[in-house]
Parts: structure tokens; sequence; C-alpha cells
């Protein structure tokens, strides 16, 4: 039995799992690092921390199922999105590696969008403007830090600093590289007025290949710590999200993906790059033939547990969940903006603050609590407004994520958008679709992309009198944000920095 090795680069872990080619996970090792914030707005990680934890993955992984060298089909990768770290000549990080969820340039994302800069670059990237984007961080990085920024001899991701470490080699994926805000969608290469704008120069940035390209090569050290052949085949593999959308079946005209971690995002699967006129959808690549259009919420299973820490401090998140049922749809008429941690889709706004709205006296602990869990839903039912206005209209939902073992919350999410959602019975989407599509780069192509579809698991059909009333509130909700949105951004001038 031939067994494909999925490596999942994530925020908060690196998992790596081994696949067969019936999709039949044997094995998976999950290995955490932490998020450093040395100052407000910062989120960096050390890539030498996730370039071990790839290793040591690898290794625990044949380790424990007992495999060889020879049993390996091809390793496969999938990764997280928008890292940023600059490294010297000899492929040192000079930075820590800077993550999505880093805001320190905020203020050039606001003024790239000011002067309809962004917007042109939006349209030919298809990546929306905010701190998120390698992009912006870059033209961060050249005006404050400008000794380190020209000491750089390369920029690139975590996934690139890993397959460097690996291989000495620096390629990119069009998959990652349509998420840095600098590939054109059309051509397929740098996109050069993005790089005039961080300037940047095309030698400065990885080699781009498509996410089906397959290296060979292995160094000495690692083949001998991940106890791999030096011939093994490694398929540079994509973004977690595009991948997640093959790992659950979502590439399917009117099936939407919807993953919620510690934050969000909705996708779907397009057969040509799609944009929205406004900028405020992500259009990324997975093939040459399939191409996921959406949008990402910062705000996910993050609020579920801030809210269940103040409300209920002491139980376990699972525990809490369910006590949300006590409450009806619609909380008793309570509304909870859940953007606590700023928010890109579908507003892209750095300096959105968390609102509880129409709170009483007579409302109650589980009322708030059903309020924030549907304030995460109504983020996700935005997203797929702007998808609709784009001509996506879903017919169902694949959920996968940590929100997907709550029976609740997938309800309710069915109830929100008024049709079914399916949960597979493996939750380890990203993985099992850099698997697929590793298998798919071995056959050179020729054979099927999607090859699992993970259609076994539970269904929840939508209780239409709960869609009702989620569909006469959500642009009720939307209205409170676009009121309050300038009170946000005022009420954050008198907030300590490190609360903004």
């Amino acid at each position: 039995m031939k067994i494909v090795l999925a490596i999942d680069i994530g925020t908060t872990s690196t998992k790596t799992l081994a696949v067969d080619a019936d999709g039949n996970i044997h094995g998976s090792h999950s290995i955490g690092y932490p998020l450093h914030t040395p100052s407000p707005g910062y989120a960096e990680q050390d890539p030498d921390v996730i370039y071990e934890a790839v290793l040591d993955g690898v290794a625990a992984v044949m380790k424990n199922g007992g495999w060889t060298a020879a049993d390996i089909r091809c390793v496969a990768f999938s990764s997280a999105n928008h890292s940023l770290i600059l490294v010297d000549g000899e492929g040192a990080p000079l930075t820590p590696s800077i993550t999505w969820a880093d805001q320190r340039s905020a203020v050039q994302a606001e003024r790239l969008l000011s002067d309809g800069t962004g917007l042109a670059v939006y349209s030919r990237t298809g990546t929306p403007i905010h701190p998120m984007s390698p992009l912006v961080k870059l033209i961060w990085m050249r005006e404050e830090r400008p000794e380190l920024f020209h000491a750089a001899q390369h920029f690139i991701g975590i996934k690139e600093y890993v397959l460097n470490k690996l291989f000495g080699v620096i390629v990119m994926d069009y998959s990652l590289a349509s998420a840095t805000g600098m590939f054109n969608l059309k051509t397929l290469s740098w996109d050069a007025e993005a790089l005039q704008l961080a300037g940047v120069h095309e030698e400065q940035l990885p080699q781009l290949v498509p996410t089906t390209h397959r290296i060979e090569g292995l160094l000495s050290e690692p083949s001998k710590r991940m106890g791999l052949d030096a011939n093994t085949s490694f398929i540079v593999g994509a973004q977690d999200g595009v991948l997640a959308n093959l790992g659950i079946g979502a590439v399917e005209e009117g099936v939407m993906a919807v993953t919620i971690g510690t934050s969000g995002a909705v996708r779907t699967a397009v057969q040509r790059p799609t944009f929205d006129p406004e900028g405020r959808l992500f259009c990324y690549a997975l093939t040459e033939s399939y191409w996921i259009v959406g949008g990402p919420s910062n705000n996910g299973a993050i609020v579920a547990q801030w809210i269940s820490e103040r409300l209920y401090p002491g139980k376990p998140l699972e525990e809490v969940l369910p006590l949300a049922a006590a409450s009806p749809a619609g909380a008793n008429g309570l509304l909870f903006l859940p953007l606590l941690s700023g928010e890109r889709a579908p507003f892209w706004d750095a300096q959105a603050k968390g609102v509880m709205f129409g709170l009483t006296l007579a409302h109650t602990e589980t009322d708030m609590l059903r309020a924030a869990l549907e304030g995460v839903m109504f983020q996700i039912a935005a997203i797929i407004s702007l998808m609709k206005q784009a001509g996506e209209k879903p017919k169902e939902i694949r959920a996968s994520g940590g929100f997907a073992r709550s029976a609740l919350w997938c309800q309710m999410l069915a109830d929100m958008l008024g049709v079914p959602v399916s949960v597979p019975d493996s939750v380890e989407s990203s993985g099992l679709g850099a698997a697929q599509l590793g298998l798919y780069a071995m056959e050179d192509c020729s054979g099927p992309l999607l090859r699992w579809n993970q259609l076994k698991g539970t269904r929840y059909e939508p209780d239409l009198s709960n869609y009702e009333k989620y569909e006469a509130l959500l642009p009720f909700y939307l209205n409170l944000y676009d009121r309050l949105k300038e009170p946000m951004r005022d009420i954050a001038k008198l907030q300590p920095a490190s609360n903004r």
C-alpha cells in the first residue's frame, strides 16, 4: 500500500497525515507552536520552530505507522496564507514569519484604499487590500524598517522557507502567490505595478510554479530526520483554504465550503477568475482549471471562546455551546457584532469593534451566548450575500473546522442560509485536499482532481421558520455596522494601544 504524506502548515500547528489512495487516514501527528505578539498589532512566529515541526511531524507519522521510504508515493503541502519572511542570501531569516493576523500595516492599507490604488491592484491580483496582504506588509517594511528591508535578498512565506530548507530552492505555487497581492491572475506572473508599489524586484521573489509542481533531491539532513529517500517526490501543493474546498468536495457548482476555526472563511470554486467590483472578495488559484472565490472572517471560534470564558468561566467550550439552544433564533431581539479582532470580509475594516446591541434587563446569559454564535454566522451570511451578487448561489454548504463539531452551530448555519449543511466524517479538509492534489500531480494531472467527495457524515436541513427570522435580521445587522463604523474608529482613540 502506497501512502501520501500530507503536511498542513497552519497558524497554530503543523499536522501531518498519512493517506492512502482511497482517502483513508492511517496516521496523523500534530505539533503546536506559539503566536508571538511583541507589540500591539504584531502577530509573528519563529520560522525555524515551524520547520522543525515539519521534520518531526513526518518522522513521527513514519515511525508510528511503521512506514519506510519505499511506502511513500509522494509528500504534498498545504499552508496558511499571507505570511512574510525577509531572508538573506543564504536563506537565513532576517525577520520572524509575519502572519496573516498581523495588523501593523493598517495605515498603509488605508492609504491604498483611499486613493483608489488598492482597487486597481485588486482588479488584477484578486487579493483585497488589507494588513494581512504581503504587498501591504512590504510597503510597511520599506517605510518603517528601511535598513532591514534593503538588507533582504528575498521576500518569501513560511512554506517557501520550509521548501528552501528541504531542497535549497525558492519556489512559490500559484495558489499562495495569488494571496500575496502581487500575482496577476490573468498572466500567472508577478504583477509589475504591484511590485513597484512594494518596492521589490521580481528576482527577489520566489520562482512561480503550478500547485502540481514536483520537486526531488531532498537534502541529506532533512532526509535522515524524516526517514525519506532523497528522490522522494514532493508536490509543492497550495494554500490551506483552496485545499479545504478540494478536501470536502466543494469544487462543484453551487457547493460552498464554510470553514471556521479561530477565524473563518467561505469559498466556492469557479472556472475562471472572478472579481468583486468593490474588492471585497478574494480570488485564489487552485489549478489552471479551478479558481476559488470567497471571503475570510477574522472572527470565528475565537468569539465563542471569548464569550464562553466571560459568561461561564472555568467551563469547557464544548459544554457551553449547547446552552445557547435555550434561547430562540434571534436571541430574543439581541444582536452581537462579533468584530473583536477587526474584520476582513465583508467589511475589510481593521478598526471594527464588537457590539452587543439591544441588551435589556430581560436578556439572559443564554441570549448573549446565542447572539454571539449567531453573530459569527451573520458574518458568514454577509460574505455569501456578496457571492450571490457575483452570481454564485449556494445549494449546499460543506462545513469544516472546529465549529463543525457543534450540532447547534451547524444547524444555526443551515437555518441562517436556508440550505443544507453537510459535515464530512473527517474534518482534516486541507490535509485531504493536499493528498488529492499530490496524487493528481503524480499522475501528470491526467487523473481526477476530486477523488473523495467525503459525502458521508451528518447533514443538517434548514428550519424554514428560523430562516425567515434570520433573513429579516441580516439587513438590520449589516445596517448596524454601517451606522456604527465611524463611532468604532472614535472609540479606538480612547482605548489603550494593546486593545486596538
